[in-house]
């Protein structure tokens, strides 16, 4: 099996480049404990990288994520998210101390501004130094931000302190190539895809299929090495089961040729103009 490639954050963090996503996690009871086994598997294949948020199912993913996590968070590299609403200098970090509670840990290693709202960046930014200074978050970043909201980030004091942009980027969703790709990875910011293959709807394409079938793939497998094949960007696939995960955790296995590029390009075209910034 493959090593994780990892990619060091502006602060010395290395972090493994495929982790752990949790979106849709803790809304059934009846689905935690295979949830909780999933994250658990993914962690023993080296997905140290778990991702969540107060938005996901009101908190349920945190318990959830606090579960499986539980007698073994050495080693880990958790990510929460604040909600926009709550983004003020003191809503912030009430939201964070709210989110570690849920996890049953003392520390997220990054804390990430979920989008943008009505909070100014300065009161966010002056938040997330404020636990930064108390040990409370090791580091945060943002998430859903384009390349002027990251102009003015990076203008605030202490902006530059932002580790990463977390945003939608798969094989249908390629307009961050144009512009918001380039400008991160020039000022250091790796980018974090979430939905790296849009949620399954892109698995049904022809092209995918054909390539997948000459590597002896799955179509999934084939769009996480596609995103995970250029440098500085980390994938962060949902799987709720250990089965899933570890056929996510093979994508790794599979290196994409001139020829397979060529073909998925035909198929999904990358960009060739601004595009707004994409969101689910």
């Amino acid at each position: 099996m493959k090593a994780i490639p990892t990619i060091k954050l502006r602060n010395g963090d290395l972090i493994p480049a495929l982790g752990q996503g949790t979106w849709n996690m803790g809304e059934s009871p009846a689905q935690a404990a295979a949830e909780v086994r999933a994250l658990q598997a993914g962690i023993e294949l080296g997905m140290t990288l778990i991702d969540t948020a107060e938005m996901y199912a009101d908190g349920g993913a945190e318990k959830v994520v606090g579960k499986a996590i539980a007698g073994r968070r050495d080693g880990l590299y958790l990510v929460s998210k604040v909600l926009p609403h709550n983004a003020s200098r003191r809503g912030t970090i009430a939201a964070c101390e709210a989110s570690l509670k849920r996890l049953g840990t003392d520390h997220l290693d990054l804390y990430l501004l979920h989008w943008r709202g009505a909070h100014p960046l300065s009161a966010t930014v002056e938040a997330m130094q404020t636990l930064a200074a108390q040990g409370k978050i090791r580091g945060w970043g943002v998430s859903n931000l384009d390349t002027d909201d990251i102009d003015e980030l990076l203008e605030e004091e202490n902006g530059d302190k932002c580790l990463s942009n977390q945003v939608l980027y798969n094989l249908s969703r390629r307009g961050i190539e144009y512009d918001l790709l380039p400008q991160s990875l020039e000022r250091g910011v790796p980018v974090m895809a979430y939905s790296p293959i849009e949620q399954g709807r892109i698995l049904n394409n022809a092209a995918l299929a054909a390539v997948a079938q000459r590597h002896g793939a799955t179509p999934a497998q084939i769009a996480l090495a596609w995103v995970l094949r250029r440098p500085g960007v980390i994938a962060i696939p949902k799987a709720s089961d250990e089965a899933h995960v570890a056929l996510n955790r093979a994508c790794l296995d599979f290196a994409l040729t001139d020829a397979d590029l060529k073909e998925l390009d035909a198929a999904f075209p990358p960009p060739r103009r601004k595009q707004p910034l994409a969101m689910l």
